[in-house]
């Protein structure tokens, strides 16, 4: 992962290039996040991620339940993570990948920024905290608890 000095005096302290990219929406940076998700496998790749929470999926796993071969996930991984959409970080041996929540509700909101005709936007915030560390929900039956 790419790392990019906080600022010229403060050594030693610096932000991942995830953190760098989140630290605002804008229309550069939304279509380039809408640019990744604009292909079948990677709309599919992103939702099973979202699904999945902050734990991830190692690459191997992800093949297996999206149906790609390897090479190609790969390819598509790669264009994701540029994105901004998802995160990649190693565990052991594998390469474990799981979705950029801050990136996905920073899209949302800019999106819908003059919802309604309003100033605010009326999106709500997806926290992954909650979804999967409070327990069941009316949602939990959709979601995939077993990744």
């Amino acid at each position: 992962m790419f790392k990019i000095p906080l600022t010229r005096r403060s050594r030693g302290i610096y932000l991942t290039f995830v953190e760098a990219w989140n630290i605002g929406m804008d229309e550069k940076r939304a279509i380039a996040a809408l640019g990744g998700l604009a292909q079948e496998t990677r709309l599919a790749l992103f939702r099973l991620l979202v699904t999945c929470g902050p734990a991830g999926l190692p690459a191997g796993v992800i093949a297996d339940r999206i149906g790609v071969q390897p090479s190609s996930l790969s390819f598509h991984l790669a264009q994701l993570v540029h994105a901004g959409l998802i995160t990649q970080r190693r565990l052991s041996r594998q390469l474990i990948y799981s979705a950029e929540y801050g990136t996905m509700n920073e899209l949302l909101a800019y999106l819908t920024e003059n919802c309604c005709g309003r100033e605010g936007s009326c999106v709500p915030a997806c926290n992954p905290a909650d979804a999967f560390t409070t327990g069941e929900n009316d949602e939990a039956p959709a979601r995939a608890r077993g990744c």
